[in-house]
């Protein structure tokens, strides 16, 4: 089953008198179960890409097609819901409320769809447990490492069990060891189903998945199999 489908996507941005194209006639399908990366240098137009395979960006040509659904259909109340129940963000700042322990912080993710209060707190205290976090619920984030605090952005993103998750550079702020230890986390998760796309411009990181994407300028250059690293 395919979760993205998308045919020909094109992203021009205007910057005064300026255009600059972000993607170009992107096409490529991520079925369910998939562990992939879109990989290339700084500015090759990665984040763009994953901007608009989740929905947080729309084309300005072609089509997207979300579990069935062509997401040009979808009015910005219905993207917003796909973006929210079905989609689940890593980014490369984990971004999480200073003043919010870990299960808080992954709670609010439910908390915003005004789910029952016990609901909340068990769901998130299972994606923390996913995340290898079980034991630093009530911990806030300046009592967690760096690699904790993206782990805990982790369950956070996997806490209403979306169908996709993308990780825009989620190694980006961490050293090397600790970049590790994520995608470890990333490749246990693939193993129990989860379908994940990960941005990156390193090459180690992008070993780990079973297939890249690579991309220059805009467009989609080559897109492989891979053995993963284990």
């Amino acid at each position: 089953m395919a979760i993205v489908e998308a045919r020909d996507l094109t992203r021009i941005y205007r910057l005064g008198e300026e255009r600059v194209t972000g993607v170009r006639e992107a096409s490529l399908t991520i079925e369910a179960g998939e562990f992939a990366v879109l990989a290339g240098p700084s500015g090759s137009g990665k984040t763009t890409l994953l901007n608009l395979l989740g929905l947080l960006d729309t084309p300005d040509s072609g089509r997207l097609v979300f579990e069935g659904r062509d997401a040009s259909a979808l009015d910005e109340r219905s993207r917003a819901r796909v973006r929210r129940e079905r989609v689940g963000f890593v980014f490369q700042a984990h971004q999480l409320v200073p003043v919010l322990t870990a299960e808080e912080n992954v709670a609010l993710a439910l908390w915003i769809r005004d789910l029952p209060e016990e609901e909340c707190r068990s769901r998130a205290r299972a994606a923390l447990a996913a995340a290898g976090l079980a034991g630093l619920e009530d911990r806030r984030p300046d009592a967690l490492s760096g690699g904790q605090r993206q782990r805990v952005a982790v369950a956070r993103a996997l806490v209403n069990q979306p169908s996709i998750l993308l990780a825009d550079e989620p190694t980006g702020n961490l050293d090397s060891t600790t970049g590790e230890e994520i995608m470890g986390l990333f490749g246990d998760l693939h193993k129990t189903g989860q379908t994940i796309i990960v941005v990156t411009h390193e090459a180690d990181i992008a070993a780990r998945a079973r297939r890249q994407v690579h991309i220059f300028d805009g467009r989609i250059a080559r897109d492989i199999a891979t053995a993963a690293a284990s």
